[in-house]
């Protein structure tokens, strides 16, 4: 994105202010190898529409496809580590607008890798798992009152996804306020899990898996 604001409104409403690419990236370069692992874990708890989610996400799927064209990788791991890149990326955002464009512009951006490398192989279902932890990690919410937007009454969750082997991914729930507020640990995800699924195969990341409607 090329601007800093939308509308002075939204300035005034909401303090909302984007950082331009240039510093997005001076910053996540103190912190460079971080952001080339695949399964390291980054939570921007006011996301916008993910200026900095996107930079991390490029620099996590440019390690997948340079092992992909220097023939380190199957599409299959391609695929898995793909899914994990996503899995490893949080975002919360008060406005429901920016919520969506930070969906559709991670998502997108994928896509257009995945088509670039694998043409008319690409697996619906890995855009479909990717697509629903998206849905998951990319929250409608208030990081300062621990609350969704949509859902006023509800506290935040944070799903955990752990790849366990042979492709399986293990999903734990957790509560925001657990994990940042003033019982929460120095590590994330060390708290009591609010509530644990039964692995699912990493293609098959969907509603139908975890039972939703």
């Amino acid at each position: 994105m090329g601007t800093q604001i939308k509308s002075k409104d939204r300035v005034a409403a909401h303090g909302e202010v984007f950082t331009n690419p240039r510093e997005v990236n001076a910053m996540l370069d103190l912190v460079k190898q971080e952001t080339e692992r695949i399964d390291s874990r980054f939570l921007e708890p006011a996301c916008g529409d993910g200026n900095f989610l996107i930079e991390i996400l490029r620099r996590k799927l440019s390690i997948c496809e340079s092992r992909v064209k220097s023939k380190q990788y199957t599409q299959l791991q391609y695929e898995k580590d793909s899914v994990q890149a996503f899995s490893s990326i949080y975002g919360i955002e008060i406005l429901d607008d920016n919520v969506k464009a930070c969906r559709e512009r991670l998502l997108d951006f994928f896509k257009k890798q995945y088509s670039s490398l694998y043409s008319d192989k690409c697996k619906s279902e890995c855009i479909q798992s990717i697509n629903y932890i998206l849905s998951k990690n990319i929250i409608l919410g208030d990081a300062l009152t621990y609350k969704r937007i949509d859902k006023p009454d509800e506290w935040i969750h944070i799903s955990e996804w752990g790849f366990i082997g042979n492709g399986m991914v293990n999903r734990r729930d957790y509560a925001f306020d657990r994990l940042v507020g003033d019982d929460g640990g120095g590590e994330l995800f060390a708290d009591e899990p609010a509530r644990t699924f039964n692995p699912v195969y990493f293609l098959n990341i969907n509603k139908e898996a975890y039972g939703e409607q």
